[in-house]
């Protein structure tokens, strides 16, 4: 039920849980109608759309590069599934349709997402969808392939300081109150981490 109140915006972000916010009332009794009160809904949250939107290549998605020859095979499909090359044609049978989307997928190996379905309307959209590389590194792998400018370097193989293996002034640490805390995975395997000490003072 909190599922449901927070999918159709009905609570706040931050907003107090109490029976009155739990259960709210979207209509004014008799006597706030009296006092000139009037109970209006709350703004439906956006934080989920924004959420989705902020994440960009961490969403869930396939590695995709267009082919060399995609407008001949676009052109193939549309001529087979549509009867029509005309870039223009609009998608309007949605038997015609679905066979093409689904020859598309067959073909190239990508499906539209269904968040697309809706601005795919004409030939032309379907390929400048086809027509879009799907890169689904990180920025920091991305950088591995790209010009950076002279005054920029990224040091991709970065060195953790480990007391163990650090002993060039006898293992000290130039942040003695620190910890080194490694909780990915797949980074353990990579790096050790270590729980620094902290000495107090002796009075």
């Amino acid at each position: 039920m909190m599922a449901a109140f927070y999918r159709h915006g009905m609570l706040k972000t931050a907003q107090i849980l109490n029976p009155k916010t739990v259960c709210p009332r979207w209509y004014a009794t008799k006597a706030e109608k009296r006092k000139g009160l009037d109970r209006k809904p709350t703004p439906k949250l956006d934080s989920t759309a924004q959420s989705i939107a902020d994440k960009g290549f961490l969403r869930p998605q396939r590695q995709y590069t267009p082919p060399e020859n995609l407008e001949q095979t676009l052109t193939e499909l549309f001529k087979e599934s549509i009867g029509s090359t005309d870039l223009t044609t609009k998608l309007t049978n949605l038997s015609a349709r679905f066979n093409l989307f689904a020859a598309c997928a067959d073909k190239l190996g990508r499906t539209i997402p269904n968040s697309m379905l809706h601005q795919i309307e004409t030939l032309e959209d379907v390929l400048k969808f086809y027509a879009t590389p799907v890169d689904t590194r990180t920025p920091m792998d991305r950088m591995r392939t790209m010009v950076l400018p002279e005054n920029l370097h990224v040091q991709f193989e970065y060195h953790r300081w480990h007391p163990a293996t650090d002993a060039k002034f006898g293992g000290r640490t130039a942040f003695p109150e620190s910890s080194t805390l490694v909780t990915g995975l797949r980074s353990r395997e990579k790096y050790k981490g270590h729980l620094q000490k902290i000495k107090y003072p002796q009075y």
